[in-house]
């Protein structure tokens, strides 16, 4: 009963539903948006690792220091809501990576109740490899800005669309 909660959808037939039938209430893999994007995540994971192994990252070290590159000194709870990450997660992740020597946590002095997370000379070191990152993942996608620009903005905007939808909300 998707319309209940979505008074604009529109009454166009699409490619799926002419493939699957107005009638039907399943959908396979190939009609389903979350699949794509699921494997097309653990494809993006894998091509990144030969390129992060190398200065001893993984993908989520790299999501942080990128995020931390954007904006050094950020405190748990704002790095948590930039990369969607709960704090247990976030938690376990900036221990690992402080005793790898790339960031340090301490309080911050003006409300020692949060922690701020800071780089270190050798997390500011790495940033060096974001370009050369970019250049051989836009390879591997054919070469042309454009067109991986778009679909970042698309897939950005499911994700918007999908966080803000109030049915799909955690029940308080």
């Amino acid at each position: 009963m998707p319309t209940a909660h979505c008074p604009a959808l529109l009454p166009e037939k699409a490619a799926s539903e002419e493939r699957i039938g107005e009638s039907s209430t399943f959908a396979g893999l190939d009609e389903k948006l979350c699949f794509p994007v699921y494997a097309d995540s653990h494809a993006l994971t894998a091509a990144h690792r030969p390129l992060l192994e190398s200065h001893g990252l993984n993908y989520p070290h790299f999501l942080v220091l990128l995020a931390l590159w954007e904006n050094d000194g950020r405190s748990v709870k704002d790095l948590s809501e930039r990369l969607h990450l709960d704090s247990v997660t976030l938690t376990s992740l900036l221990r690992r990576m402080e005793a790898a020597g790339l960031l340090r946590r301490r309080r911050n002095p003006a409300d020692e109740r949060h922690l701020l997370v800071e780089l270190t000379e050798n997390g500011r070191t790495l940033r060096s490899i974001v370009g050369e990152i970019r250049k051989t993942l836009i390879c591997a996608l054919g070469g042309k800005v454009g067109p991986v620009l778009e679909l970042q903005e698309k897939v950005e905007k499911v994700a918007e669309l999908l966080r803000a939808a109030p049915h799909l909300q955690p029940a308080a």
